[in-house]
């Protein structure tokens, strides 16, 4: 079973699953949003994964992810769906990474997504995977897919093309939770 609400995050896990014999079943409306107060992805994907599995009895996945900036010491890390402010829009944290790293020469941008995913199952067994894709924070955003901080990160190997101007198949082919979906997928396959 599924964990997340977000829409988009949902909507890509599938898309990645897709070529796996993983079906995910969706989360139950009946289940509330659970509160990320771990300091620490693992903490954060493991809580929410818990939590379903101890509302509904059956295991379940919860992803985690973080955007970690170097010239930030870290920031925002385990904070990142939530740095400008606790109801903060997807604009907003973009907004504030940018306020932040201006004047930032481009060698000291470097970045890094991390995508934890934890599996838990109801008589309390439980293990994690992850996913890490290391590029660096660009000075505007650009492109109009993807969501999150995906307009303002270029990873290392497109040469300055954001996460958002990327088709969808050709974001899940190398990003952090496709990488972290991918260990998910094989790791059920050698169960």
């Amino acid at each position: 079973m599924l964990s997340t609400a977000n829409e988009h995050k949902a909507d890509e896990i599938q898309r990645v699953l897709e070529g796996f014999d993983v079906e995910l079943l969706p989360r139950p409306l009946d289940v509330a949003d659970v509160d990320e107060t771990a300091d620490t992805l693992e903490g954060n994907a493991l809580l929410k994964a818990r939590t379903l599995t101890s509302a509904t009895g059956e295991a379940a996945i919860a992803d985690d992810t973080g955007l970690f900036v170097d010239a930030l010491g870290g920031r925002p890390g385990v904070y990142s769906a939530r740095y400008a402010g606790e109801r903060a829009s997807y604009d907003e944290n973009v907004a504030k990474i940018l306020r932040e790293l201006s004047g930032v020469g481009d060698a000291r941008r470097s970045a890094f997504f991390r995508t934890v995913i934890a599996v838990t199952y109801p008589d309390g067994a439980s293990w994690f995977v992850e996913g890490v894709l290391e590029g660096t924070i660009l000075t505007s955003p650009r492109g109009h897919g993807g969501f999150g901080y995906d307009p303002v990160f270029a990873p290392r190997s497109l040469g300055g093309t954001s996460l958002a101007e990327l088709a969808p198949a050709e974001k899940d082919a190398i990003s952090h939770r496709g990488r972290a979906l991918r260990a998910f997928a094989e790791r059920l396959s050698i169960s």
